[in-house]
C-alpha cells in the first residue's frame, strides 16, 4: 500500500517525533552484551509492545529492570531531555514515585548504540497500570492529584531540547488535520472536523498567551502504576518519552481524554473527577478552564488520527496501535454530544 505523504509542517512534526520511520528492531544480542558490559546486568530479556522504541523487561536474580532503546531518528538531545526530567524530579521531589534511571558502571545515564540509538535502564515499577483498574471518584481524584504534584515539581525544570517538535503536543493539533485523509470512515472524518473547528475557535487564538512549562506529556492510564486496593493509589509514574515545554493545561487534558465517554451516562464524569484532584495541588487559571475540555477532545481525536496513519505505515505494530485506540471515535462522539458550556459548568 502506498501511503500519501503528509504536507509540511505535519510531515516535519512526524519526523521530529520519531513517528515517521519504519520500525527497525534492535539486535537483542547486542542489548544483552551492553547490559552485561556497561551495567553488570545479566538475566532474561522479555520484549514489551510499545509505540515506537524497543523496550524490554530484564529479569535478574536481584530484581527487575526496564530497558529502553530509543527509536531510529530520535535526536540524542531529546533522549537526554527525557532522562534529565526524571533525574530532576528524583532530586527535587524524591517522594514522588517517578521511575528511576539506573547508571552504568561508569556513572553514565545511557549507552550509545550504532545508528544513533540510545540504550537506557530504569527501575521496573511493579503493579498493574491504571488502565486495568476499576476507577471510582476518589481514585480518579488521587490520580489527578499526582499529576498536579508532578507538574508543580517540573515548573522549575528547563532543558535545551524542551522546545522540541512533538506531534503529540496539542499546540500543533491544528497543523495535523491532514491526517484525516488516512481515516477511512466518513463518520469519523466528520467527528474529526467537529473537534478541529472547536479547537480552531477556542484554543488556537489563545495559544500564545497560555501558561507554559515543561510537562510530562503522556500521563495516560498506561503510564501510571497503581495499587487498586491500597494507599497511595498511584505507586508509579513512568514513560517520560513525550516530555515537552507546552501549555500547562495540555497535561491534564491527556488523561482526561482517556476518561471520556466509555459508555457512561455522563461522558465527562470521570474526566471531571480527575481534574478536581489535579486542581487540589495545581489549580488551572480560571480564564483557561474552558479550554481544557476542548484540549481533551483534541487529544483523543489526535490519537485516533495518528493511529490510523501509523497502522498503515508500520503494519508490524498495527495490533498494538489499534488496541490502544479501538474505542476512540465512539468516545469522541459521546463526549461531543454534551454541549461545551455544560461541560465547563461540570468542571467548575
Amino acid at each position: 500500500m502506498t501511503i500519501p505523504p503528509l504536507a509540511d509542517p505535519g510531515r516535519r512534526l512526524m519526523v521530529e517525533s520519531g513517528l515517521a520511520s519504519t520500525h527497525e528492531p534492535v539486535d537483542v544480542t547486542l542489548v544483552e552484551t551492553l547490559l552485561e558490559q556497561r551495567y553488570r546486568l545479566r538475566g532474561r530479556l522479555e520484549r514489551l509492545a510499545t509505540e515506537k522504541d524497543d523496550t524490554f523487561r530484564l529479569t535478574t536474580g536481584s530484581g527487575d529492570h526496564l530497558v529502553k532503546v530509543s527509536p531510529p531518528g530520535e535526536d540524542e538531545s531529546v533522549v537526554d531531555l527525557q532522562t534529565a526530567a526524571m533525574r530532576f524530579l528524583e532530586d527535587i521531589a524524591p517522594e514522588l514515585p517517578v521511575q528511576r534511571v539506573r547508571l552504568t558502571v561508569d556513572g553514565n545515564d545511557s549507552v550509545a548504540l550504532g545508528g544513533a540509538r540510545i540504550l537506557r535502564v530504569f527501575g521496573f515499577v511493579n503493579g498493574p497500570v491504571w488502565a486495568g483498574a476499576d476507577r471510582d471518584a476518589r481514585q480518579l481524584a488521587a490520580a489527578g492529584e499526582m499529576l498536579g504534584r508532578v507538574d508543580v515539581a517540573l515548573a522549575g525544570f528547563a532543558h535545551p531540547a524542551d522546545g522540541r517538535g512533538l506531534a503529540w503536543d496539542l499546540k500543533h493539533f491544528h497543523h495535523l488535520t491532514g491526517l484525516v485523509t488516512h481515516t477511512p470512515d466518513a463518520g469519523h472524518r466528520r467527528l474529526a472536523g467537529d473537534v478541529s473547528r472547536l479547537f480552531g475557535e477556542f484554543v488556537v487564538p489563545r495559544l500564545n498567551g497560555l501558561e507554559t512549562q515543561v510537562i510530562h506529556g503522556d500521563y495516560s492510564p498506561y503510564n501510571v502504576v497503581v495499587d487498586p486496593h491500597g494507599e497511595p493509589f498511584v505507586t508509579g509514574v513512568i514513560d517520560f518519552g513525550d516530555t515537552v515545554r507546552s501549555a500547562l493545561i495540555f497535561d491534564p487534558a491527556v488523561p482526561m481524554a482517556n476518561l471520556l465517554g466509555r459508555g457512561q451516562e455522563n461522558p465527562w464524569q470521570d474526566a471531571c473527577a480527575f481534574l478536581r484532584g489535579y486542581e487540589r495541588v495545581r489549580p488551572v487559571e480560571d480564564s483557561e478552564l474552558a479550554l481544557v475540555p476542548v484540549a481533551a477532545l483534541a487529544r483523543l481525536t489526535l490519537r485516533a488520527l495518528i493511529t490510523n496513519w501509523r497502522a498503515q505505515r508500520v503494519p508490524q505494530r498495527r495490533d498494538y496501535l489499534l488496541a490502544h485506540a479501538k474505542d476512540d471515535w465512539t468516545n469522541v462522539e459521546q463526549a461531543l454530544a454534551v454541549p461545551l458550556d455544560e461541560v465547563v459548568s461540570q468542571l467548575r
